[in-house]
């Protein structure tokens, strides 16, 4: 049974929990495109992360009154090991300003107010505003989703096997290899692997995540109507 309206986050909070769970981007000014290997906290439309004190994005920054117009470019790539592992693309446009020096003195926080933003999906694109990321908040999962789905891939073969139960016949009919590719507090997401493409399923929880531990139960319960032949919503 396929559900259209089955929940999911919103474009927003894809785009948070991204920025949330990421630990690299890259920041595009005055021409110059910078690497960092930051984490970044996450207020709404307003980014913190840290750059170097030697960097030249730190410097021109410094010498910028009102802020320096920047691109930041995150991209999401799966931890499990699938073909096209980049499941999005999300790029914000806002003013970089200097906040303070690290605690170390080798670095220095720097502030982001985000005008607006893309985040491209291989099913769809969203454009939002400042006041579309206000609203929103990262998926309590975020952080979580990368172990979460290594520990899935690697150690839970036969329950992501009993899952594919759940799944429409005829996409298993030629022995795809299966795989879990994303998750949040709504649902898991299966990528089927053929030689010469793939598809990607949704699995819809009876009930949210509330957190990283909440999210062994609500996988429970999709096995568990597995077992049982129970109907699952999927899209």
């Amino acid at each position: 049974m396929s559900d259209a309206g089955a929940p999911e986050p919103t474009y927003a909070e894809r785009a948070l929990s991204l920025l949330d769970a990421t630990s690299s981007l890259t920041v595009r000014a005055l021409g110059e495109h910078h690497e960092l290997d930051t984490p970044v906290s996450v207020h709404g439309s307003r980014l913190r992360l840290c750059a170097p004190l030697d960097s030249p994005l730190t410097g021109e920054a410094a010498r910028s009154n009102d802020g320096l117009a920047v691109v930041v470019d995150v991209t999401d790539v799966s931890p499990v090991a699938v073909r096209d592992r980049v499941r999005s693309r999300l790029t914000l446009a806002g003013r970089l300003h200097l906040a303070h020096l690290t605690e170390d003195g080798l670095g220095v926080h720097l502030r982001i107010d985000v005008a607006h933003a893309v985040l491209a999906t291989p099913y769809g694109t969203g454009a939002l505003t400042a006041a579309d990321l206000a609203l929103a908040a990262p998926d309590p999962l975020a952080r979580h989703e990368a172990a979460l789905l290594t520990h899935l891939a690697d150690d839970h073969a036969d329950a992501l096997h009993v899952l594919t139960r759940l799944l429409d016949q005829d996409l298993l009919a030629r022995r795809p290899d299966v795989r879990p590719l994303a998750l949040d507090r709504f649902g898991l997401v299966l990528r089927l692997d053929h030689p010469d493409g793939h598809r990607d399923v949704r699995l819809v929880f009876p009930q949210p995540a509330r957190d990283a531990d909440d999210f062994g139960h609500r996988v429970h319960d999709l096995i568990t109507a597995a077992h049982q032949g129970l109907p699952a919503h999927r899209a």
